[in-house]
């Protein structure tokens, strides 16, 4: 059964059409890569399947349930979390207080126990900090947890961003460009950090322009083009996919 599937979805905006009737699925435990030139569509397909666009036709469904049209709020109670291109941190907050943003999405006090302050409150929310620091540790930021987001490291900015989307419970990844601005090590970095996600039981879309990053960590990868998808298959296939190679460079006789 497919974690998330996509069929036939378009989006236009006036008489720009911004995703072409786009099938797409991935399954649970898989890293799936969409990949395509600047302009290609992909952003706003991450923006489809998190609620912040509706689809002008198609159908997406995550675990079998549809999901199109739903509020962003609602998505991510579905299990579905994502990071963005330019890091969205909450930089005058601590590294603990961004986790806790991401995972009070599943807190279970009313608004009088958290007006009032009331024991419940406490608990829970003593509870949830244990958790995140807990989540912090595993991801090598059990050092930062008090530190102000903006006083971390590139890289630690980016692990803390995909650590708040992980507290909101999220069984379904979303991770737009995460190695975009880095360095070859800060990338390699990522690539392990994100096969480490596939061991925890994290599938993961992936959207992402370092070919080294992609090719060494998707069990699958689906390309766009001008909102379209014009290949799909194993990193091996899209390396040698002539298509490929012409929407990105312009010459179908060069490999990725």
């Amino acid at each position: 059964m497919n974690l998330l599937r996509a069929e036939n979805i378009s989006l236009s905006f006036g008489g720009l059409t911004a995703v072409n009737d786009f099938n797409f699925y991935i399954d649970e435990g898989q890293v799936v890569s969409i990949i395509g030139p600047n302009g290609a569509g992909k952003t706003t397909l991450f923006n489809i399947l998190t609620g912040i666009y509706k689809v002008n036709q198609g159908n997406i469904y995550m675990n079998e349930e549809p999901i199109d049209g739903l509020h962003a709020r609602k998505i991510v109670s579905k299990g579905i979390a994502r990071t963005f291109q330019n890091i969205r941190l909450f930089s005058d907050m601590r590294v603990i207080e961004n986790v806790l943003v991401g995972s009070h999405i599943n807190t279970n006090y009313s608004f009088f126990d958290g007006l009032f302050r009331t024991k419940r409150f406490y608990e829970v929310e003593n509870l949830k900090k244990q958790e995140g620091a807990k989540l912090l540790a595993s991801l090598g930021l059990a050092q930062r947890l008090s530190d102000y987001a903006d006083n971390l490291s590139y890289g630690e900015q980016r692990k803390l961003e995909i650590a708040r989307a992980m507290a909101t419970g999220a069984k379904l990844l979303l991770l737009d460009e995460p190695a975009a601005g880095m360095n070859h090590q800060e990338s390699e970095d990522l690539r392990v950090f994100i096969a480490s996600l596939k061991k925890l039981g994290y599938t993961i879309l992936l959207i992402e322009h370092d070919m080294r990053v992609v090719m060494n960590v998707s069990d699958y990868i689906y390309v766009m083009d001008y909102g379209k998808k014009i290949a799909q298959g194993r990193p091996h296939e899209i390396q040698s996919n002539e298509a490929v190679a012409m929407a990105y460079l312009g010459d179908s006789e060069v490999h990725l």
